[in-house]
């Protein structure tokens, strides 16, 4: 009987290890598309809200590929992947901000149809990622920074469409800037939560080693 219910127990943990694994390919997808898309439309548009969301793009592209790689691995690992990821929106946030300060020392009046059509398309691929890791965000701890990841894709999405429209009708930069700093702090406190739970994690993992070493 026991050997039956552990037997059970594996196999739904190889079936939700699976669901992840299905998941994480189609956001990462997704996102390495949207990175060239925003990219170049970024580029050729002279908008600094499309190439942050771009390099945001791309930033979550490395961070879906990183948690593919602990899927089928332990605890202690899976909280390492969390730091990293933490320590990433941490980098990114520091990005922004100095993208704000570039937009200030250099203006440049950005194509804001461009920001408006290119930035509703990354909105969309950013509510299918979100809806997919829905689901499994309560999971483990890494699906639950990953689920993070792409809530907080959807605020700056909407950001960009917010610049967008003012920048219109402003006509003005500092839409621009403002929405820069607002994403770079939303991206600094989800980097600090995610770098307190990875923390008490791996501290968790290393008492429960050095008990089982003693013992």
């Amino acid at each position: 009987m026991a050997n039956n219910c552990c037997e059970k127990k594996i196999c739904e943990i190889t079936a939700l290890r699976d669901k992840h694994k299905r998941v994480l390919w189609i956001v990462l997808g997704l996102n390495a598309t949207m990175f060239f898309v925003e990219g170049i439309a970024g580029f050729m548009a002279h908008s600094t809200a499309l190439l942050a969301d771009a390099l945001d793009m791309l930033g979550d592209s490395l961070v879906y590929a990183f948690s593919l790689f602990v899927l089928a691995r332990s605890a202690r690992w899976q909280a390492g992947a969390a730091l990293f990821k933490g320590a990433f929106m941490l980098l990114f946030g520091i990005g922004v901000l100095g993208e704000a300060v570039y937009k200030i020392l250099y203006p440049v009046m950005p194509v804001v149809e461009t920001m408006g059509i290119v930035g509703a398309l990354a909105l969309a691929a950013n509510l299918a990622c979100f809806f997919l890791l829905y689901a499994h965000k309560s999971d483990n701890i890494n699906m639950s920074s990953t689920w993070l990841c792409s809530r907080n894709d959807l605020i700056a999405n909407v950001g960009v469409l917010l610049a967008a429209g003012a920048s219109y009708l402003l006509l003005s930069r500092w839409p621009d800037i403002i929405v820069g700093v607002l994403i770079a702090t939303l991206f600094v406190h989800s980097a600090i939560a995610i770098i307190r739970e990875a923390c008490v994690e791996l501290k968790k993992n290393w008492l429960h080693s050095s008990h089982e070493f003693e013992g």
